[in-house]
């Protein structure tokens, strides 16, 4: 198959561009179940302190980064915000795509992630059309290298602030615990990312490392846990003056970044009269672009594991 007939599609959240947009936004990640005023009152209010989310601006310029190391095109499609995995679907068949490598910009296989835009993507797409899925890719070396070198001078600052090591909080999105009895890899894939970085880090060891899930949901039955909340009292029960929350579950600065951690856990933890470091998260790392660079070159040149 020739190269000019092959593309990448890099899926991705979406995020509304202006809080007036949050009650259509939330429409479509309930699948148009009705939304509770408070809920997006709450919703609104989280944004308005953050002022905008920047995920679809950063998502844009991740492709156009992967897109400078490709010789194919380069797709990107958002589940719940334009632009929309079937637009971009039709806006591929339309030009003539025969073979897609689609890669989430979400490194870890979730039911309630992945398996979401893998079924949002063959939607409408063509039975023809070979589609190569990328499941996960948490522990890709460039991915783990990429986390690392932002964390690592954070958490030398810190430990110098400190005039300690710091402790390490490294987070992910938790899901409702339903998805993981049900078998769901989740879990497993966000502790070994977490792993791999800490190891990455010279000096970062093992007891200095905590993982905790961030963000949980407000219905559906209990969610992954332990808290950040309960790790940054974990830390405090040790004697630690400050944390750093390394949240490794995300690939660019959104709400659950610059509002969870940034604002909600920072708060809670002075509350505790503990200080809060972030590293920046990955958006345009070159090591990042590199990572996805690559994993696509791979599967481009890839001649089996395809499914349509």
């Amino acid at each position: 198959m020739s190269a000019s007939k092959s593309a990448l599609l890099l899926l991705a959240h979406g995020s509304p561009d202006s809080p007036q947009e949050i009650p259509e936004f939330m429409r479509y990640i309930t699948g148009g179940r009705p939304v509770p005023d408070a809920v997006i009152e709450e919703v609104k209010h989280r944004y308005s302190l953050i002022g905008k989310s920047p995920l679809t601006e950063i998502t844009k310029a991740q492709a156009e980064g992967v897109r400078r190391q490709l010789t194919v095109p380069v797709y990107l499609g958002m589940r719940n915000w334009r632009p929309f995995i079937a637009d971009t679907v039709r806006d591929m068949m339309s030009g003539g795509v025969e073979h897609v490598v689609a890669i989430c910009l979400a490194p870890h296989n979730s039911s309630t992630s992945t398996g979401l835009y893998r079924k949002a993507l063959m939607a409408d797409m063509k039975p023809e059309i070979q589609v190569q899925f990328v499941e996960s890719w948490h522990d890709d070396p460039l991915l783990i290298q990429a986390y690392a070198e932002k964390l690592a001078p954070i958490w030398k600052q810190a430990s110098e602030e400190l005039s300690r090591l710091a402790p390490v909080i490294f987070t992910a999105h938790s899901v409702p615990m339903r998805t993981i009895q049900a078998g769901d890899p989740y879990e497993e894939q966000t502790r070994e990312t977490a792993r791999l970085v800490g190891e990455t880090v010279p000096g970062l060891s093992k007891d200095l490392q905590q993982f905790a899930f961030q963000s949980q949901g407000m219905s559906g039955g209990p969610w992954l846990g332990p808290t950040v909340e309960s790790a940054i009292l974990e830390a405090k029960r040790q004697g630690h003056k400050g944390v750093v929350i390394a949240p490794i579950g995300f690939v660019c600065d959104h709400v659950e970044v610059l509002y969870d951690v940034d604002i909600g856990f920072k708060e809670f933890a002075a509350e505790q009269g503990m200080k809060l470091w972030r590293p920046e998260s990955l958006n345009t790392s070159p090591t990042f672009i590199s990572a996805l660079a690559q994993l696509a070159n791979s599967r481009l040149h890839a001649t089996s594991g395809a499914v349509s």
